[in-house]
């Protein structure tokens, strides 16, 4: 049973090895990128909640920019802490901001996702960007990703940007969380003309207004937790031209400031990505540790045949590691030396999440509880 699960295990690796290499050919890096001060209009959209800590800094890299035909949407979502006051203090500083304060929440809404569908409604921009509010940026970040857009003739463009830890384990749950999204998501299929898979990213997601309108607004993902993500699919799935490239030294966001943050965090999208099926959950789980924890354990198996095939997955799996690692973050490959480890670490946020997800009822998302049932109707 062991050789035969290893050997499936091996083909699998093999065949990622191969798509993640040819795929990461298809990855333009931003930074090559030339930029630009002038062109279209731009608004930037950037909706919070009790993020008054972060917000502030972001804002400021944000206003540097060299790029001039600009303007921002500041939208407070509820806020129970100083974010309103902190976007109302630095509107008054800069003409091109505006800021808008949510009381309530309609029906059938998330949160983030009407606050964004309200700043585009205030927004006067050919392109609008919508990113999240702790994303510092580098002052040539949004002339570069405009002039990107333009020259390649785009609908929309996401960019992954540098996410960064500052503990040893959050580092390498970070690590594996690029791993396995990347093998899972494939984002260079977001730049294949021929596929129907699409990509986008909460940190930016820049979309021209005709197209945004065109796929219907954050109407039509209204109750989606992973919104961003499946902005770039629905996108993409409509024909819509769209990339996606990595903005490794021009974009970035401290994912969270601790490992029981990040936990926290994947709460709302675990069970989500995983369509809300309990089956879907049992895969993975099977899944990620007979592919990429068992390996570890059976190199030590007496049987030669089994203890080969086991060093092999490893052999493969670090391989791909390095790949997605060295691509996708600044972090040293050398993190897969706790790999195991931090593949039973994302094992079990997958059952937290599920688990909390059904004792709930649904999801608690910026401190508001969305019912099981309605996200389900509606994924």
């Amino acid at each position: 049973m062991f050789a035969l699960l290893l050997s499936l295990s091996l083909l699998v690796w093999l065949a990622v090895f191969i798509d993640a290499s040819l795929g990461f050919k298809r990855l333009d890096r931003l930074e090559d990128s030339e930029s630009i001060s002038e062109g279209p209009r731009l608004s930037v959209i950037v909706a919070a909640r009790n993020e008054e800590a972060q917000l502030e800094e972001s804002l400021k890299s944000q206003l540097k920019q060299g790029y001039k035909n600009m303007e921002w949407i500041l939208v407070n979502d509820r806020s129970t802490d100083n974010t309103g006051k902190t976007m109302d203090r630095i509107q008054e500083s800069d003409p091109r901001i505006r800021t808008i304060h949510i009381k309530s929440l309609p029906d059938g809404w998330l949160g983030k996702n009407h606050a964004l569908y309200k700043g585009y409604r205030e927004a006067s921009g050919e392109l609008i960007l919508f990113t999240d509010a702790d994303v510092l940026f580098k002052k040539d970040a949004i002339g570069k990703a405009i002039y990107y857009f333009k020259e390649h003739g785009l609908d929309h463009l996401t960019a992954a940007p540098n996410l960064n830890g500052k503990s040893f384990w959050l580092k390498a749950f970070i690590a594996f969380f690029l791993f396995g999204f990347s093998y899972y998501k494939r984002p260079w299929l977001a730049n294949n003309p021929h596929s129907k898979t699409g990509m986008g990213i909460g940190a930016f997601n820049l979309i021209s207004k005709q197209a945004y309108e065109a796929l219907g607004t954050h109407e039509v993902i209204k109750m989606r937790p992973d919104d961003d993500l499946m902005l770039g699919m629905k996108m993409k799935q409509i024909g819509f031209r769209q990339k996606i490239v990595t903005a490794m030294d021009l974009i970035e966001v401290e994912w969270y400031r601790s490992l029981k943050e990040a936990f926290k965090g994947l709460e709302k999208n675990t069970f989500a990505g995983l369509h809300y099926r309990i089956s879907m959950v049992l895969f993975a789980i099977a899944g990620t540790f007979i592919s990429q924890v068992l390996p570890f354990f059976t190199i030590f198996s007496p049987d030669k045949i089994i203890s080969v095939l086991s060093l092999a997955n490893v052999f493969l799996l670090a391989v791909v590691y390095t790949i997605i690692t060295k691509r996708m973050s600044d972090f040293s490959p050398l993190l897969f030396l706790v790999f195991p480890l931090t593949a039973l670490l994302f094992i079990y946020s997958i059952i937290r999440a599920s688990i909390l997800t059904l004792v709930r009822g649904g999801i608690v998302w910026r401190g508001t509880l969305y019912k099981l049932s309605e996200l389900r109707r509606k994924h």
